[in-house]
């Protein structure tokens, strides 16, 4: 098994409440299960002209979005960086809406992520803004310690894997930069910031559920993830999730698989398996041991409570078939 990041979209999420997202992602067409906290759509945005106590009319300037496809570019550290948002149709500037941000894997970029993963699709249906940030390019060695120059997310080390010399922007001002430019131009609900992550993305969001946990409402990890045991020491805990698929090459090898009925022993036995499950227990306050859930068919779920053991404070670790 490779602890490196996967090739392939795995991921399922639970609704679990406005205050806690209980977050499980599965790639397989379900997009419309993601969803936390639906909202009922009561009436399209209205452009209001506003009159001053004189004669002259001014009217509001006009938003710096419209519905569907937007194309953004904020300067970080002295490097412009770019983001996609899509604003569903049914988007109302009156109310409070939630917001997931969708990190891509490595080589891969916000552009290709806003048009392939799905999620613009789940934003339309269920009122959310979605955004599809843009990693920069470094020098890092792959899956198979071959040097390469493509996108990648400064995730935490060693996993990161960036070749030496490289010297990377922090991610985390960048994400945090984008989170102000919503603000600003949309009516977003900070009690519903949600980040997905899928490969490299994915170990940038096991970053951001330390680093930025005062921001994101929880946090879920497609096909990557931290494998180092040791402990981190978050702003504050929140609900997270890590899922796999039991054929990704990148993980078990070119043509092997785990094969479900083995997850339960790999949890314990497994050395991977057991420091992702040692990094998260011992940073986020989760409990060391599981109750299993699912179907070997389709796809099988260790929940770690969380301490105390109030609410749906989960950490779930999840083998899709």
């Amino acid at each position: 098994m490779l602890p490196v990041e996967s090739s392939r979209r795995s991921a399922k999420a639970d609704e679990s409440g406005c205050q806690v997202f209980k977050a499980r992602i599965l790639w397989r067409k379900k997009v419309k299960q993601f969803l936390p906290c639906r909202l009922t759509i009561f009436s399209v945005t209205l452009v209001f002209v506003l009159c001053s106590s004189c004669s002259n009319k001014s009217a509001d300037p006009e938003p710096d979005y419209q519905p569907g496809r937007n194309h953004y570019t904020t300067e970080v550290e002295g490097v412009s960086r770019e983001y996609y948002v899509h604003v569903p149709t049914a988007y109302d500037a009156g109310a409070p809406t939630p917001v997931v941000f969708m990190l891509h894997g490595a080589t891969a970029s916000g552009e290709g992520t806003y048009n392939n993963s799905g999620w613009k699709e789940v934003g339309e249906d269920e009122n959310i803004l979605t955004v599809f940030p843009t990693a920069l390019a470094y020098c890092y060695n792959n899956a198979f310690g071959v040097p390469t120059t493509a996108t990648r997310w400064h995730s935490f080390p060693p996993v990161n894997n960036f070749c030496s010399g490289q010297f990377p922007k922090d991610d985390v001002n960048f994400l945090r930069q984008v989170v102000v430019d919503l603000h600003k131009r949309f009516n977003v609900d900070s009690k519903r910031i949600y980040l997905v992550g899928f490969s490299s993305g994915a170990q940038m969001g096991f970053r951001c559920a330390v680093e930025m946990s005062d921001v994101f409402a929880a946090v879920v990890q497609s096909g990557g993830t931290y494998q180092v045991d040791t402990v981190f020491s978050s702003r504050r805990n929140v609900p997270i999730a890590f899922e796999l698929g039991n054929t990704d090459d990148t993980w078990f090898g070119p043509g092997v698989d785990l094969p479900m009925t083995s997850f339960d022993n790999a949890l314990g036995k497994d050395p991977i398996f057991k420091r992702i499950i040692n990094v998260h227990v011992n940073s986020f306050d989760f409990e060391s041991t599981y109750t299993m859930t699912g179907d070997t068919s389709t796809a099988l779920t260790a929940t770690f409570r969380g301490i105390p053991n109030a609410g749906n404070r989960e950490f779930t670790f999840t083998l899709i078939k």
